[in-house]
């Protein structure tokens, strides 16, 4: 698969999993994190046997995703992995389930269904894996990851992974793991340091000319907006069709079928453009993305981290860009305080702003970032780059 030297979190997560201890794993996003736990496991478990390892995802997607992980490292093995998750129908499910399989990766609500409906059970299970927990907790799903885990025998090895470890999540991590090794790669509040950072103030009805002006007038590959609202979401990927942009949405009120075909689209280069909530800001794998634009300034400072570390992964470089009117001034405030660093605040020249009071303090400022000599990476300020 091209792999050569271990990444920070894989190099040190091995011999632990290897030597069957648990582990509380807390990485940046893009470092390798499901490879860290997929390949112990698999050398762990051998060949093919009963239902022994079980991997519970907050996500139908980040679930697809690791499965599929498990099913390429593990393809000249006899190892059997199985997926289930919400949003499609049980027959096929319960038909992989029945031929029988080693590891499962699963969501919680459909995982508790099955159990439910005696199509399984976990007594057998001796490898758990609780992953992206502090999503899961955002989701409202550490309850079901509760009477999950009292479901599988206390004579197992747990390994927890977490973007961050807040005290719901140390309680839980005290109760379900035993003594486990801490691996902390990176500082879990900073974003890569290959992504640069910009914020542009607008007056709140000009956010959506400002886009189309920043993407026309950006030299980007692929661009993934995020929106805080599903509906927020429906109308800018409309009005971007309008715009003559290819144009996937992903949020959660989309058909399974939809998210797995905007997903795909997007990763093969069908879509320029992905507009989403934050259901895509955790853990998908997305290669190449090169701007992250947050057209709406996220409510939380960690989901900051999260949606532009879709870009900038494994090293390459990305932008992140921020619209920002008068309201969402504190929210981004408290984004700088959060990552420990001052975001520039820019203009876009050429534009005809309506008055804003955002720029009183740093119009002089924002005027040079972009008119006075600086670059900023990503510009071209002719034709856009298809």
């Amino acid at each position: 698969m091209g792999f050569v030297e271990p990444t920070p979190i894989q190099l040190r997560a091995f011999p632990i999993i290897l030597a069957g201890k648990d582990l509380i794993g807390t990485a940046q996003t893009g470092t390798g994190k499901t490879a860290a736990f997929a390949l112990p496991i698999l050398t762990l478990l051998a060949k093919h046997g009963a239902f022994r390892c079980l991997v519970i995802e907050p996500t139908r997607e980040l679930a697809a995703q690791v499965e599929t992980a498990f099913r390429d490292y593990g393809r000249f093995t006899d190892l059997r992995a199985a997926l289930v998750h919400g949003g499609v129908g049980y027959g096929k499910q319960r038909e992989e389930l029945k031929r029988g399989v080693d590891i499962l990766v699963a969501t919680p609500g459909r995982l508790l269904d099955l159990l439910e409906q005696r199509t399984m059970d976990l007594r057998q299970v001796s490898i758990l894996v609780l992953d992206e927990v502090d999503r899961m907790l955002d989701m409202g799903f550490l309850p079901d990851v509760r009477r999950i885990v009292e479901k599988i025998s206390t004579d197992r090895q747990t390994l927890l992974f977490s973007a961050t470890l807040p005290p719901e999540i140390e309680r839980l991590a005290a109760w379900v793991l035993r003594d486990p090794e801490l691996v902390e790669i990176g500082v879990r509040r900073s974003p890569a340091e290959t992504v640069t950072h910009a914020a542009y103030p607008v007056a709140a009805e000009q956010k959506f000319d400002l886009l189309m002006a920043l993407l026309e007038r950006t030299n980007f590959d692929s661009a993934l907006i995020f929106c805080r609202t599903k509906h927020g979401a429906d109308r800018i990927a409309r009005q971007l069709k309008i715009g003559k942009h290819s144009v996937a949405v992903l949020h959660s009120n989309r058909t399974q079928r939809e998210r797995v075909e905007a997903l795909e689209g997007f990763k093969s280069g069908k879509y320029e453009v992905m507009v989403a909530t934050d259901i895509a800001s955790r853990g998908l794998d997305i290669a190449g993305v090169s701007h992250v634009i947050n057209y709406d300034v996220p409510e939380h400072p960690e989901d900051y981290v999260h949606r532009i570390g879709r870009t900038g992964r494994a090293q390459n470089v990305g932008d992140a860009f921020t619209l920002m009117n008068g309201e969402e001034l504190p929210a981004l405030q408290a984004i700088e305080r959060f990552i420990g660093q001052k975001i520039p605040r820019l203009k876009l020249e050429n534009f005809r702003y309506l008055y804003t009071a955002l720029f009183e303090p740093e119009t002089s400022g924002a005027k040079r970032a972009i008119g006075g000599g600086r670059t900023h990476r990503g510009y071209s300020f002719g034709r856009r780059r298809r």
